[in-house]
């Protein structure tokens, strides 16, 4: 892993909830199709059980839980995420600046997200200069065997761009994806704008609060 003195050599960000303000969104959106096929929970229950997740995996988890959902419905519910999130999704504030300082040191960075491509096509397709720069640099859930919390996908990105585990950094929201940082021999940073960060803290991850407070912690 990472000393914590160095520089990393590729920053891996999730997506959502890290570089796309997405997840109020969605888990409304999930909260609302979940109680209409008979499982209706807080909000703040939903995001505590689903974020990070994939919608299959949630699918699975709500109907063990008791929803009703139909056979079919992570594919049909799909398209409609996204056309929700094609409206209107802001981004996080500070991570083009961050960005724009790992340029500036020639730094390289990815996205490894448990989302589908078509997920962060309507996310980050709203952002086209931001995209280009993206350009070959988005991962997803569907390129690997295994979601997060498995270690696939980061260890797949890191792969990819020529770098091993032990010389990356890992930007989440999520304890799930905490797990998978920790679990690919990672260092991570768990964004938590609200609250502490203890559900990120008891991964392995160090827990901050605000974008403008990240370029330190990469000794950047």
């Amino acid at each position: 892993m990472l000393d914590p003195l160095q520089r990393p050599a590729l920053v891996i960000f999730d997506c959502d909830g890290v570089v796309v303000d997405s997840e109020g969104i969605t888990n409304q959106m999930i909260r609302d199709e979940l109680a209409a096929h008979g499982l209706d929970l807080p909000l703040g229950q939903i995001m505590s059980l689903f974020v990070g997740g994939t919608i299959a995996g949630l699918a699975q988890r709500a109907r063990e839980m008791g929803a009703c959902l139909p056979q079919n419905w992570v594919e049909s519910f799909y398209p409609r995420i996204c056309a929700r999130l094609a409206e209107n999704t802001p981004l996080i504030p500070g991570i083009v600046e961050i960005m724009d300082r790992l340029d500036s040191l020639k730094i390289p960075y990815c996205i490894g997200s448990n989302g589908r491509h078509e997920k962060m096509a309507a996310t980050l397709g709203q952002y086209p200069e931001l995209l280009a720069r993206l350009q070959g640099r988005i991962f997803a859930a569907q390129d690997v065997p295994k979601p997060k919390p498995a270690p696939d996908l980061f260890l797949h990105a890191a792969h990819s761009l020529g770098h091993g585990s032990e010389a990356c950094v890992v930007i989440e929201d999520s304890a799930t994806g905490a797990r998978a940082a920790r679990t690919a021999g990672m260092r991570c940073f768990g964004f938590a704008p609200d609250g502490d960060g203890a559900h990120l803290a008891v991964e392995g991850a160090q827990p901050f609060h605000t974008m403008e407070s990240l370029p330190k912690l990469l000794n950047l």
